[in-house]
C-alpha cells in the first residue's frame, strides 16, 4: 500500500480517524476530508504524519456538488490519480420516521448516499486497474432502530448503490464494496439519550464480549482495500463482533 493515494471522508473522527490512521501506518498518500471541525482534522493529520504518510486536508461539505469536484480536482493536481476511496463521512437526525421533515430527509441522504455516488463517480476517473472503492454503513440498514429511520434508510441506499457500482466498475478492475459497522464507543454516543446506557447493552448482549473499536473496522476496510480482496465484489461485510448474529 506504500505510496498507493487514498483518500477517506469524514476522516478526523471516530471510525474515520482509525481509518485514516490505519492508511497512514502504510505509508500511503493520504487525503483526508473534514467538514466544520478543522481542529480534530489537523490532530489527526498530525498523528497520521508521524508514520511517514504524506497527509493533505480537504474541507468540503459533502452534500455540495460543487465542493465534491474540487476536492477531487485537488487531488487530481497533486497526484494525478486516486486509489483508494473510502466514503465514511455521515450525518443523522434522531427522530420517529413520521417525524421526519423533507428537510431532514434531503440532509441525510445527500450527505450519506448522494454523496456517495458523486464522489465514486469522480473517484472511478482517476482509478487505475487495482482501484478500491470502499463505504461504511451500519446495521440500521436492515435492523429497525428507535429513531434511526433517516439514517437507516440513506445506509440502506448506500449498500444498494455499493452493488450497482461494484457490477459497472467490475469490467474496469475496481471493486466496490461496504463495511457495515456495529456499535463502537465515539463521541456521537454522547449526543444519543440514554447513549451510554444503550452502549451497555449493546456489550453484554455482543458474542464477544466487547464493543468494537475504530481500529476494529479499519482493519476490514483496509483488507478490503489490498490486493488480495481483489475479487470481494459487490458485499456488505459485517463486522459486529456476532452481536447480529442473535434473534
Amino acid at each position: 500500500m506504500a505510496g498507493r493515494v487514498a483518500l477517506v471522508t469524514g476522516g478526523s473522527r471516530g471510525i474515520g480517524r482509525g481509518v485514516a490512521l490505519r492508511f497512514a501506518k502504510a505509508k500511503t498518500h493520504l487525503f483526508i476530508n473534514f467538514f466544520q471541525n478543522r481542529g480534530a482534522a489537523e490532530e489527526t493529520a498530525k498523528e497520521a504524519a508521524l508514520y511517514g504518510a504524506q497527509v493533505h486536508l480537504l474541507q468540503a461539505d459533502l452534500k455540495d456538488p460543487e465542493q465534491i469536484r474540487e476536492i477531487f480536482k485537488e487531488i487530481r493536481r497533486l497526484y494525478g490519480r486516486l486509489d483508494v476511496f473510502v466514503h465514511n463521512a455521515a450525518t443523522g437526525v434522531l427522530r420517529s420516521t413520521l417525524e421526519l421533515t423533507a428537510k431532514h430527509w434531503d440532509w441525510v441522504m445527500d450527505t450519506n448516499a448522494r454523496s456517495l455516488l458523486l464522489c465514486a463517480r469522480e473517484a472511478a476517473s482517476m482509478m487505475n486497474e487495482g482501484g478500491r472503492i470502499i463505504s461504511l454503513s451500519s446495521l440500521g440498514s436492515e435492523r429497525v432502530i428507535p429513531q434511526y429511520g433517516a439514517i437507516g434508510a440513506s445506509k440502506a441506499a448506500l449498500e444498494s448503490l455499493t452493488r450497482y457500482l461494484a457490477a459497472e466498475l467490475a469490467p474496469k478492475d475496481i471493486t466496490v464494496n461496504a463495511v457495515s459497522a456495529g456499535a463502537v464507543a465515539t463521541e456521537i454516543w454522547n449526543l444519543v439519550p440514554e447513549g451510554q446506557e444503550i452502549l451497555q447493552k449493546i456489550r453484554e448482549r455482543t458474542p464477544s464480549g466487547r464493543l468494537l473499536t475504530p481500529e476494529d473496522v479499519a482493519d476490514i476496510v483496509y483488507f478490503l482495500a489490498s490486493p488480495q480482496a481483489q475479487m470481494i465484489q459487490g458485499q456488505v461485510i459485517v463486522v459486529d463482533g456476532g452481536y447480529s448474529l442473535l434473534a
